[in-house]
């Protein structure tokens, strides 16, 4: 039957339940059942009437099933599932996906059969309130313990629910509990260890509590203040729909004991605030605590408030006044920073060191409480998790609400917080999103990479975020795998020279540059040899690639994989993160060994070999990867030399292990204190002691036309021309072009992965120029038709634009439900419309499909990979407002059975070599072997006298001799030393490259 059907049938359920009769009271509201379980209610999909599950990865979402029990609590059937999530995972029920929503106001809260396995483990229950639908409410939540056995049934009163502030799918509404306009419910099962459950008969109870028609809270949790000042705290009042008080709330309040001294640092105060009834909802009333100056220096000290609610709902905690530590050497910004960290080291107890060396998912930490109670160093925020609005204003709202919560220390250590701002602030709805880094890699231009990094800190550091993890250095050798377009390239020389972004990032070298408002902490990621691992070789979920091994001798080793590192701690980066992948060392005896574990690798190498002295950040949940109990798993990674654990969800674990390890002497107090010196030398870079809130003056330029001109410039630079029979391209504006494919018209598959969410997605999911928009801005003559469906005669040029959709990490690894072809439609897209006209077709991709059975019929090939943003700068280079000067960052495949292919392979005869790129350039070089000879002697001159401006120059035009006599199809013959080239020319051996294209030439 539909759900409000079963609603409405209350009271017969309600008969047959005896315990929820017995159990009520004379004047109580019959129970009114939500969910029996006993398949009237579907398993559905988003958005619908039913029950649907759902995940951080696709392993996430438990199994769910209606399972017939003799013991069933209510009915015959509960609902029953498994589940492992590594992230969170959980399902919902919408019984009111559209309309209309119920109405719960008449009663006291929400119970729930639930069969207990005294595990201990934290169940989460939400509900949604309010708002236009199911997926445009409030959410609001509660949890209750597993810690009994058996069934048992259990009581969330709505008065438990707190205003979630990890994520909303939406703007508050009102942020008062209304119950009045209820969509459904959902369950968020534990992560971190496999599990099951069952449950049964989910209803309303109880009769309301008119606290929930009225509410108490303060400004704020924490109100700082300097010695000698007076705190002032704001008590307001609100009521469901901002309708006066219909009777009257009291607020009793006190100062209690804390670690502030009464009388002393203090003057101890009391009394009552009076809201008549009457009363406006949002009326404020204030109660001031006078400090006392001293002028002896000290740590910070706390003074309770202490809040006695009648009439209303209070509010989640107390505040607490704090008196902010002063006078201290830590807190004196002119003394040099080694000076600052070794006296605050000084100060620390184990606790507040083990806290220093752990980051929390924000989700995980609600509204704050624990970031103090826990001494917790650091936050992040992981691929979607962002506040409500996703707004600028919003994030640094939300950040400067985490970091008041250090305020309440001890010491007042301020948070460093991070964010993956992989190809721009791409978490955040608006910014300016940057193409992929295999994008950048494909402009072989160094000063438009630092131009991107550099939008790009500008734009996280307004949002309050001082760390950024970025930029991936790892060296792609397989395109099958899923973080392919993380990568700037196949080749270490390539990847090198992209790292002008740490400047980019950070500034100077020197870390000089850290604390000024548009720079950010950068993260060379992920050490090491992650772009290594072979194919098949992962064991984690469905992955074949990511995470899995890299088995390589200790020369390839140096060469390609630990080469773009040197550069990196040379350029200053202030953190690197180890890989999840393992590393298999030829003859070194060790196995294959998890990189969090590789003491050898990020103690020995990184650390003391080539001098890194910024500090080593875990990968998410990386720490359950590693072998052993959850003691031997924190030894081995801290002891390997990672200072700072990305725990998500296992703080609490995390640092009661890493305290106690530290006690019994399993971990040694110099490495702990090694680990949160790195740490807090940082945060005294980033300025954070002197200003740990946002400076929200470079705001205004997020998503800004001198931002996105650079995003546009980098998408136009990003475009490798492949083939271009016939000089089809560039478009003329006054010719008639039909444009279809699945990517043409659709940012989200031009973003890819990593934007606004994890995996990404299609569709209309953030602001920009889409590439079909971009020629139409251009003032081109365009016809759309997605599917090619529309008559195609009477066009002179067809622009068919295919290729993925967004995926991440190693949901995208090929084998794990992706391939390098095209789908169908697309393959049926570029059939028909070149068929029926000249052609051009753009593969918007993270990496390279496979085309070869069709590029006789395509007349004009374009590598787009991910563009981001700026369509327009696409359109750019189509039209010919700017000339094609791509190359290839990787190696075009001919087949997958070629995988993996590589520059400098021995055997090598791909479609087209790595380097490969056409111009449109008018300017084109002419001339043969003899030119090729001049060419040479000049590089090599220019390389002995240091010239590389004009060594770049002269290579270049001997590569395009190069490709303009090998035509579209380049032979093997032509393309290994081709491609030789272009890595000689990164290595700034210009004669040897020309030397090679010369090769090539005569090959062709």
């Amino acid at each position: 039957m539909r759900r409000t059907a079963l609603l409405a049938s209350a009271a017969l359920l309600a008969a047959s339940l005896p315990w929820a009769a017995t159990a009520r009271a004379a004047d109580e509201p019959a129970p009114v059942p939500v969910d029996r379980f006993e398949g009237e209610v579907p398993f559905a999909a988003q958005p619908a009437e039913g029950i649907f599950t759902w995940g951080g990865d696709a392993d996430d979402p438990p199994a769910l099933r209606l399972a017939d029990r003799a013991d069933a609590p209510e009915g015959a059937k509960v609902l029953t599932g498994g589940y492992d999530i590594s992230g969170y995972g959980g399902f919902t029920h919408d019984f009111a996906a559209t309309a209309p929503a119920h109405d719960w106001s008449a009663h006291q809260g929400i119970r729930l059969w639930w069969e207990g396995r005294n595990n201990g483990r934290k169940i989460t229950f939400e509900i949604k309130d309010g708002g236009a639908n199911g997926e445009a409410s409030e959410l609001w939540t509660t949890s209750f313990t597993d810690d009994f056995t058996g069934w048992k049934q259990v009581e969330l009163p709505f008065t438990d629910f707190a205003y979630r502030t990890d994520y909303q799918p939406v703007g508050g509404i009102d942020h008062v509990l209304g119950l009045n306009g209820m969509w459904g419910y959902a369950v968020t099962l534990p992560p971190g260890a496999k599990g099951d459950f069952a449950m049964d008969g989910v209803e309303l109870y109880g009769r309301a509590d008119q606290a929930l028609r009225a509410s108490v809270s303060t400004d704020a949790p924490v109100v700082p203040v300097a010695e000698g000042g007076t705190a002032k705290v704001r008590v307001t009042v609100a009521t469901t729909g901002a309708q006066p008080l219909t009777d009257p709330v009291t607020v009793g309040y006190a100062t209690g004991d804390g670690t502030a001294t009464p009388g002393g640092d203090y003057t101890p105060v009391s009394g009552t605030l009076t809201f008549p009834a009457g009363t406006a909802s949002g009326t404020t009333r204030t109660v001031e605590v006078t400090t006392r100056r001293d002028r002896t220096p000290e740590t910070a000290e706390t003074v309770p408030l202490r809040l006695t609610v009648t009439g209303a709902k209070a509010p989640a905690e107390d505040p607490r006044i704090v008196l902010n530590a002063h006078g201290l050497p830590y807190l004196d910004a002119k003394l040099p920073v080694r000076e600052r960290v070794a006296d605050l080291l000084r100060r620390m107890s184990p606790a507040e060191k083990a806290g220093q060396m752990t980051q929390a998912e924000r989700g995980a930490v609600g509204q704050g409480a624990d970031i103090a109670a826990y001494a917790l160093g650091s936050l992040l925020s992981g691929g979607g998790s962002t506040p409500t609005p996703n707004t600028p204003e919003a994030w640094a709202r939300m950040i400067d609400g985490f970091q008041l919560r250090t305020r309440a220390t001890r010491l007042q250590i301020p948070l460093v917080y991070g964010v993956d701002a992989v190809h721009g602030h791409n978490n955040l709805s608006g910014a300016t999103v940057m193409p992929h880094n295999i994008g950048i890699g494909a402009t072989r231009d160094p000063r438009l990479a630092q131009r991107t990094g550099a939008v790009t800190a500008a734009e996280v550091r307004a949002t309050g975020i001082p760390w950024d993890f970025s930029p991936c250095l790892c060296v792609s050798r397989d395109e099958r795998w899923g973080r392919a377009y993380e990568s700037f390239g196949e080749d270490p020389a390539l990847v090198r020279s992209m790292e002008t972004v740490v400047q980019g990032l950070q500034g100077r070298a020197n870390g000089a540059d850290l604390s000024r408002a548009d720079k950010v902490l950068a993260t060379a990621k992920h050490f090491v040899a992650d772009g290594g691992t072979a194919y098949g070789s992962s064991t984690t979920g469905t992955y074949t690639t990511d995470q899995g091994v890299t088995r390589i001798t200790r020369e390839q080793l140096e060469d390609i994989h630990l080469a773009p590192y040197r550069d990196a701690v040379d350029r200053g980066v202030g953190t690197v993160m180890p890989s999840y992948s393992s590393l298999d060392i030829v003859g070194d005896g060790k196995g294959a060994v998890k990189m969090h574990a590789r003491g050898d690798m990020i103690n020995g190498v990184l650390k003391g070999r080539m001098g890194f002295d910024g500090f080593v950040i875990s990968d998410w949940n990386a720490l359950d990867q590693l072998p052993g109990d959850y003691a031997a798993r924190v030894r081995g990674a801290v002891g390997a030399g990672v200072d700072m654990m990305m725990v998500p969800y296992g703080y609490k674990e995390f640092t009661a292990a890493l305290t106690a390890e530290a006690a019994a002497g399993r971990i040694s107090e110099r490495r702990i204190d090694d680990a949160v010196s790195r740490i807090l030398i940082q945060k005294f870079r980033l300025g954070l002691f002197e200003h740990p809130y946002a400076d929200t003056s470079g705001a205004a330029a997020i998503g800004s036309p001198a931002h996105r001109a650079v995003a546009r410039q980098a998408a136009a630079e990003s475009q490798v021309l492949l083939k271009n029979a016939g000089g089809l391209l560039p478009l003329r504006k006054s010719q008639k072009v039909y444009v279809a494919g699945s990517n043409a018209d659709d940012i989200g598959n031009q973003t890819g992965g990593w934007t606004l969410t994890w995996q990404g997605a299609s569709g209309d999911t953030v602001p920009g120029t889409t590439i079909l928009k971009g020629l139409r801005e251009a003032g081109g003559d365009v016809t759309y038709s997605k599917d090619a469906s529309a008559p195609t005669t009477g066009y002179d040029v067809g622009v068919v634009v295919v290729g993925e959709t967004p995926y991440a990490e190693g949901v995208g690894d090929v084998g794990n439900g992706h391939s390098l072809t095209l789908s169908a439609a697309d393959r049926a897209a570029v059939d028909k419309v070149c068929a029926a006209m000249r052609c051009a077709v753009l593969i918007v991709s993270g990496r390279p499909q496979l085309v070869g059975d069709r590029l006789d019929d395509i007349d004009a090939l374009v590598a787009s990979w991910l563009p981001g943003t700026e369509g327009g700068g696409v359109a750019d280079v189509l039209y010919g407002e700017r000339p094609f000067t791509g190359q290839l960052p990787v190696t075009w495949p001919k087949a997958e059975s070629q995988l993996p292919v590589n520059v400098g392979d021995t055997s090598y005869a791909p479609q087209f070599p790595y380097g490969w790129g056409l111009t449109t350039r008018t300017d084109l070089p002419r001339g043969g072997t003899a030119t090729l000879r001049d060419l040479g002697a000049r590089a090599a001159a220019a390389e002995r006298h240091g010239d590389d401006r004009t060594g770049r120059a002269l290579v270049t035009r001997a590569r395009l001799l190069v490709q303009q006599k090998a035509g579209d199809h380049p032979t093997e013959a032509v393309s290994r030393p081709f491609a030789d080239a272009d890595h000689l020319l990164l290595t700034g051996r210009y004669g040897k490259a020309v030397e090679k294209l010369a090769l090539a030439y005569r090959a062709a």
